[in-house]
Formats: C-alpha cells, sequence, structure tokens
C-alpha cells in the first residue's frame, strides 16, 4: 500500500483535528534530559554533578530523586546550571535553521513543585524557571511546543524507579499537574508555543498492570476541557452549560465557583480545587496574579490538542485512547528498532500502524519518539537510508519527533558514538541527515521493499518500544505480543524512560 494512500486515508478520515494542528507537518525533536535528566545520555556530566553510574541503578545516585536525596543542600544549584546550558538559544536556532518547527519537552511532575510529597520525595527545584525561559524562547522563534508529562507521580516497575503507581492518589496528583500546565498554556504569555499535553509517556505496555487507566485518559481529557470551558474557549462538540453567573475577570474565582457548584465529574472537580492555590502561588512568583485574578479571559486562543500513547502500545485489553477524546486529539508512537540491520528498511517500509490505527480513531498520529541507534555496527551510508527510511514512514503520518536533540560526546560515550545515533544536532553535522527536516537523500529509500511478504524475517522494535504487530483489540488474538529482543537501548544506560 502506497504512502500516497497512507496520507490520504488519514486526512478523508479526519479533517477537523489535523485543522487543529498548528503545522501541515510536524518535524520535531525531543528536548530531553533537559528538565528531566538522563544519566545515560552525558555520563560525564552526570558524574560531573556528582551522580552515579551502576549497573544497577536503584542501588546508587543514578536519578535526580537519588540525587536530591544524596546532596538537599546543593541539589538545586547543580540542576540550575545543568538547566542553563543544555539547552540554549543557540540550539534552539540551529534546529529552527535546519527546518524543525516542533519542540517535545519532557517533563517530571515535579515542574509543579507543589506535587512533591516531602519529605518522602524529594526532587530540584526551580525548573519551572527554565521551563517559562526556553517557552519564551520558542514563542519568539515561531515554533511550537508539546509538553510531554514523562514521568509521573509514584514508581511503576521495581527496576525503574522514576516511573508511576497507577493508584488514585497518583492519578490526582497527575491530573492537578493536567490542570496547572491547561491554565499557564492559556494564561502565561510564556507558554503561547504549547499546542498540545502529552498525558503519559510509555505506559506499562502490560494493560492488565494499569487498573484505572481508561478513567485516567478520560479524566484527563476532561480536565483539559473544564479549563478551557471556563476560559471560554470554544472546543468543538462540547458544551459542558455553563451558568452565566460565572465571573469572567476573575479564574480562579471562576474555579472555586465551578467546583462548589459541581458542575464537573467528581475526580475533575477535585483536581480543579487542588489547581488552585498552586495556581496562585505561581502568578505570585513570576509576576501575573492580575492574569489570574482581575484581567478579562483571552478565549481567542484555540483549544489543546490532548494527546496519548496510541492504542497499540499496551496489549491484554487495552482502553482506546480514542475513547476519550472531546476536540482536537493526537496520537503518539516510538519506535526502537533491534535486530538484523537488513531487514530493518523492509520492516519499516511496509509498516501498517498507521493505517490500524485510522481503523480504530487513534487518529492523527505522529511518532513521538525515533533515532538512528540500530544496536549493532552500523556504518555511516547505513545510517543515511535509515534515516531516510524512517523519515518516510514516519511522514506518512502527522510528523514525527525525533529522540534526542543532542547528546554528550565525552570519553565515556565512545568520542561521538552515542550522539552519532542519538543526536540531532551531531547527525547533522555528521550529514547522516539532511540539513533541511522535511529533505532526504534518497526519497525513494524505500521503494524497493513496499509490499514485501511478511514472510520474511523481519526486525522488531526494542522492549521500551511499541508492539510490532496490530494492536491487539480483538479478543480471539493471543493476549500477550511475541517475546521481543531487548536491545542495549532498553533498560540500561541507553534510552531509559521515565513514564507513568
Amino acid at each position: 500500500m502506497s504512502g500516497l494512500f497512507w496520507f490520504s486515508l488519514l486526512v478523508a478520515l479526519v479533517p477537523q483535528v489535523f485543522a487543529q494542528l498548528p503545522v501541515e507537518k510536524i518535524y520535531g525533536v525531543n528536548l530531553g534530559s533537559w528538565l528531566l535528566l538522563e544519566p545515560w545520555m552525558l555520563p560525564q556530566g552526570w558524574t560531573d554533578m556528582g551522580g552515579q553510574i551502576c549497573a544497577d541503578c536503584s542501588q546508587c545516585i543514578e536519578s535526580e530523586f537519588a540525587f536530591a536525596m544524596a546532596y538537599p543542600d546543593t541539589v538545586d544549584q547543580t540542576f540550575a546550571k545543568h538547566w542553563d546550558s543544555w539547552f540554549t538559544q543557540s540550539d534552539l536556532q540551529d534546529l529552527k535553521n535546519a527546518g524543525i518547527n516542533t519542540l517535545r519537552i519532557p517533563l517530571g511532575y515535579w515542574i509543579v513543585e507543589a506535587l512533591v510529597e516531602r519529605p518522602a520525595e524529594n526532587y530540584p527545584r526551580g525548573g519551572l524557571d527554565y521551563l517559562r525561559r526556553g517557552l519564551g524562547w520558542v514563542r519568539d522563534s515561531g515554533m511550537h511546543v508539546i509538553l510531554d508529562h514523562h514521568a509521573l507521580p509514584g514508581v511503576q516497575t521495581p527496576d525503574l524507579e522514576f516511573t508511576g503507581q497507577y493508584t488514585p492518589h497518583n492519578y490526582h496528583r497527575a491530573l492537578v499537574w493536567t490542570a496547572v500546565m491547561t491554565t499557564l498554556s492559556h494564561l502565561d504569555p510564556q507558554f503561547s508555543s504549547v499546542f498540545a499535553i502529552e498525558a503519559v509517556n510509555e505506559p506499562i505496555r502490560d494493560a492488565s498492570q494499569t487498573p484505572g487507566y481508561g478513567d485516567f485518559q478520560k479524566n484527563f481529557v476532561k480536565t483539559v476541557r473544564a479549563i478551557e470551558a471556563l476560559l471560554g474557549i470554544q472546543v468543538t462538540g462540547y458544551n459542558p452549560n455553563l451558568p452565566v453567573s460565572l465571573p469572567t475577570t476573575n479564574f480562579t474565582a471562576t474555579l472555586q465557583q465551578a467546583c462548589s457548584l459541581s458542575l464537573f465529574d467528581a475526580d475533575v472537580v477535585d483536581a480543579l480545587l487542588d489547581a488552585i492555590p498552586i495556581l496562585s502561588g505561581i502568578g505570585l512568583q513570576y509576576g501575573f496574579t492580575d492574569t489570574l485574578t482581575s484581567e478579562p479571559f483571552n478565549s481567542g486562543r484555540s483549544p489543546l490538542v490532548t494527546n496519548f500513547m496510541d492504542i497499540s502500545w499496551q496489549y491484554d485489553n487495552p482502553p482506546n485512547p480514542a475513547n476519550a477524546a472531546i476536540g482536537p486529539q493526537g496520537y503518539d508512537n516510538h519506535l526502537y528498532y533491534s535486530g538484523n540491520k537488513c531487514m530493518f528498511i523492509i520492516n519499516l517500509s511496509d509498516l501498517q500502524r498507521i493505517q490500524n490505527d485510522t481503523v480504530l480513531g487513534d487518529s492523527p498520529l505522529w511518532f513521538g519518539e525515533w533515532g538512528l541507534a540500530t544496536q549493532c555496527d552500523a556504518s555511516d551510508s547505513f545510517l543515511k537510508q535509515w534515516g531516510d527510511a524512517q523519515k518516510w514512514a514516519y511522514g506518512q503520518s502527522a510528523g514525527w519527533i525525533y529522540w534526542n536533540f543532542k547528546a554528550e560526546i565525552s570519553n565515556l560515550t565512545n568520542g561521538r558514538e552515542l550522539a552519532r545515533q542519538w543526536s540531532y544536532l551531531e547527525a547533522l553535522n555528521m550529514d547522516l541527515l539532511p540539513q533541511n527536516a522535511a529533505s532526504y537523500y534518497d526519497d525513494n529509500v524505500c521503494q524497493p521493499y513496499i509490499n514485501e511478504t511478511s514472510s520474511k524475517s523481519r526486525s522488531v522494535p526494542a522492549e521500551d518500544a511499541a508492539v510490532a504487530s496490530a494492536p491487539v483489540v480483538n479478543p480471539s488474538m493471543p493476549s500477550k505480543p511475541p517475546p521481543l529482543k531487548l536491545s542495549d537501548h532498553g533498560r540500561r544506560l541507553v534510552k531509559k524512560h521515565y513514564s507513568f
């Protein structure tokens, strides 16, 4: 099936939602390890800060949490230096010059400091200062932003202490975070480049281990839309019938009154109530209290695009995020491949993910993480082909976002080897990717392989990535996918995810 048919089918089914995206095609990069530091991406920088690298990350200082616990008196100052230097205006200009139009910014829940339950939890403070500064740069550049809730409250699995427990309390804290970020996205001028908020980065793949996640998806969307309704922002198909008596010049008072009238579901009301004092504190800290308490609402903004990992991310009876949609919504997928590199392009060129998601309503879809990493000895010439193939395949969707914008070059990263496959800027420097994001070295790279028979041996995404087969939604299908080959980037130093 040709790429043109895929895209035509996608656009035909979702013209209104596509129209809510700020660009015709997303060409993006992740700002990974900026406001949520992942030590594998800058091991020398991390150890210079005072962190550690070890075989069992739970036994040493290999997370922001552990770092804050180990250095409670200096953690804020240490991280301020990192936040100030890892992402700069020069980086942003280089990305803009290369045709990048979208930035996905991974964030931990602790960017909203009031949500951290000290002393049991501890994280560096002050990240919001740098987020606001960076968003101001992006606004001035004309680029666009997805805020990615990359690390939610709690602990997901025993070997990944940075991720989230699926408990009512943690769902609630995640909704409060959502209410705060939605409000800032509409009322704080520094946030005006934000067009989407992603609810969860890479939830546990086995849906049977994520109780309540389907309800959380719905409450996430309802929380975003409740804030927007109270601001007077029109969302197609959504009319909560708000009373005319609600204030229109004091947003915190409007929130309070709306909650007292129980205008929204109980979980949403609870989140809005807990967001009020947090927003008041942020407004006081950054000098826009009047925006929250006395100025008329700016209802001219477009509604945010709510964003989820697509249904194929999970197996074993996953909830379909399309069922939660109210207004514009987008879907994300991440693919990292491991196996026989000779089969990479064959596998990718006949990728069925876009059509499968479209049928299930998970559209528009974009590919929010990908890279040149192959987990094998790959020549520069192959990486050029591999980059073209991925850009072509993912370009049949609403677009793509590369992981990552940069990576460290040091003795601990084998010189440029880490950056060669994980840094967009370094790939540009090495001519592994074209200087314009919309261009290819060979735009016909996939044509010889399209519709290759499935009987051939195929490489598969690594364990952290989505299930390679079609989404498991039919009860007659197996409850678990075939075992995926674990690549070096999976659970060790490379691409260790901070998710829910």
